[in-house]
């Protein structure tokens, strides 16, 4: 297989975007469990304690999802390097590297976006059931 200077630079807009979504994801986290935070410390409420362990998993979901985003980006332009330099062996690993780094990003991504959406779920039944004994 023949792979050129080019083809690692095809993740950088890949890797840029996902890298914005994910920063996006821990600013609204962030500001979700300021919130937690301070109603706890006035309330002292226990049922809050659950909410800001899921929180406390996402966060670290999100933070390994920024890490292997990275780490791909920083295969990809090594890769270039390789190329660049003639190693078209070693172009072709960092960018094969480069490639599984980013697919684990995205399973990461893809087990938060699973756990988010369970958690939304949860409170939409606990609406539901106050509405319904209300």
């Amino acid at each position: 297989m023949n792979i050129s200077l080019t083809t690692p630079a095809l993740l950088f807009p890949t890797v840029s975007l996902l890298m914005l979504a994910y920063t996006n994801r821990i600013l609204t986290l962030a500001t979700i469990i300021r919130s937690l935070y301070d109603r706890y410390h006035a309330d002292k409420d226990e049922r809050l304690l659950p909410q800001i362990e899921n929180l406390r998993f996402r966060v670290y979901l999100i933070r390994n999802m920024q890490i292997f985003g990275v780490l791909s980006l920083l295969m990809c332009v090594v890769s270039m390097f390789a190329l660049f330099a003639g190693w078209d062996a070693a172009g072709k690993w960092t960018f094969g590297i480069a490639l599984v780094l980013m697919i684990i990003s995205l399973g990461i991504s893809l087990r938060e976006l699973l756990i988010s959406a369970g958690a939304l779920d949860l409170l939409l039944t606990d609406l539901e059931e106050h509405e319904r004994l209300g």
